[in-house]
């Protein structure tokens, strides 16, 4: 079976000329369907950036980005866009709309599904608060709602619409260790259910047992590939 990411001969670097300041040095990385990887390593490693890449966010300057079959070196507009629809993306800042309530939300992610009505898109939504454990908040809004249940919100949004790929950048870094453990056991459950892959960036050593395989990141370069035991080989 192909891999859902494959990235060779990766290098990227910020700005030009003399103020140029290279990133990522010759990144090689597979990772397959269904696994759950973390990524590792001290703050400027390069580990943002090359999600961001994987996610389609960036333009890939130098190598290969393969996500789900496609090439993101030279892909036009309408590829990254296919792309990034098959691609649920959870950041540090949980970044929902302050207008809207928790299930509309979540529901956002489902306009581009054309396919769906609105009922169809509410009753889904709702199924997928439901399952984070946010069923009894669909109809508040953001800013009655703590750190640790807005985070929740936001990973229902990933996952509402199915993706292949979750792209997640520290999402627990805002919240304390219970809120923390919560989010991250609510991704892996989900993304087993729905049998997706997970690239996650942490620095929260207290999460590490949940993953598939560790990738450490020192100096924009893949330090170490670990991985753990009783997962996918």
């Amino acid at each position: 079976m192909l891999p859902v990411v494959t990235v060779r001969h990766l290098n990227h670097a910020f700005g030009k000329g003399e103020l140029r300041k290279p990133v990522l040095f010759d990144v090689d990385l597979d990772i397959q369907a269904g696994e759950i990887v973390l990524l590792t390593g001290p703050s400027g490693s390069g580990k943002t950036t090359l999600l961001t890449l994987i996610a389609g966010l960036r333009s890939v300057q130098e190598g290969s980005v393969q996500v789900l079959g496609q090439e993101l070196f030279g892909a036009n507009k309408q590829q990254l866009v296919q792309v990034r629809n098959q691609i649920g993306f959870i950041f540090q800042a949980h970044n929902l709309l302050a207008c809207l309530t928790a299930q509309q939300n979540v529901g956002m992610s489902l306009r581009l599904h054309q396919d769906l009505s609105l009922e169809a898109r509410i009753a889904r939504s709702t199924e997928m608060l439901t399952a984070v454990g946010m069923g009894d908040r669909v109809h508040y809004y953001p800013n009655s709602l703590s750190g640790g249940q807005k985070q929740r919100v936001a990973i229902a949004r990933a996952l509402v619409s199915e993706p292949k790929i979750v792209l997640a950048d520290e999402p627990t870094a805002a919240l304390d260790s219970k809120s923390g453990r919560d989010v991250v056991e609510i991704m892996q459950r989900q993304a087993k259910r729905q049998n997706c892959t997970i690239l996650l960036v942490t620095h929260d050593t207290r999460i590490l047992d949940i993953a598939d395989r560790i990738i450490h990141m020192e100096d924009g370069r893949l330090a170490r590939d670990t991985a753990l035991l009783g997962s996918i080989a």
